[in-house]
């Protein structure tokens, strides 16, 4: 194998940063948990063990040579970072996308590393459109809507959460995500609802016209 020059590996590494860091600054811009520093870190970090793989043990005839090893390691090392950037709170999950961009970083650091500027170079654009565009498109969406939690008591009988999810539907309220606790002394189901109401819908004739359904014994706010 050539050895690779260090007007190469500078390149190289630099490109990562470049890339990294223009990921980084659309997550540093809405006060992510990995920002600007973070994504420039695990890029370059990314394309050098990638160069350390691929060139760093030419000189060992004897060393059974393998420069995927040392990439799997790095797809698979970098979940613990962006697991940390994952919070709940509640039945809210934040963080998924932030934890999502570290991941293709890393694989827009292997890239460049590789020398593959072109796969990097239009890996990191479509990153950042989807994180710029569609994130506007996706705030713009949600401005007309907000997000509520609410307890429902119901009776423990079949096609009740069909019955409530129906209702919801024909309100135009969407479901985030529902937990729901048997409690068979009494028959009943607790369900906790993270609903996605629109702005102009009236609740209150909401709650009254839910309480009439059959089988829902009661409704609470926590």
């Amino acid at each position: 194998m050539t050895p690779i020059s260090e007007t190469d590996v500078i390149l190289r590494l630099v490109v990562s940063c470049i890339l990294g860091g223009l990921i980084g600054f659309e997550r540093e811009s809405l006060d992510r948990p990995a920002g600007l520093r973070t994504h420039i870190l695990v890029c370059v970090g990314s394309a050098l063990m990638t160069l350390v793989s691929i060139y760093g043990f030419t000189s060992f005839d004897t060393v059974t040579k393998d420069p995927g090893r040392i990439a799997a390691q790095v797809v698979s090392g970098i979940g613990f970072l962006g697991a940390g950037t994952i919070l709940r709170e509640g039945l809210t999950v934040t963080g998924l996308t932030t934890a999502a961009s570290l991941w293709v970083v890393a694989g827009i650091g292997l890239a460049i590393g590789s020398g593959l500027f072109f796969a990097g170079i239009a890996g990191t654009a479509l990153v950042f459109v989807t994180l710029v565009l569609f994130g506007q498109v996706e705030r713009r969406h949600w401005t007309n809507k907000c997000r509520d939690r609410i307890k429902i008591v119901v009776r423990d009988q079949p096609g009740q959460l069909g019955r409530v999810g129906v209702f919801f539907g024909k309100h135009g309220i969407g479901i985030k995500n529902l937990t729901m606790h048997h409690v068979p002394k009494q028959k009943v189901i607790n369900i906790e609802f993270v609903l996605i109401i629109p702005a102009n819908a009236d609740m209150i004739k909401i709650f009254t016209e839910l309480g009439e359904i059959d089988g829902v014994i009661s409704i609470d706010k926590p």
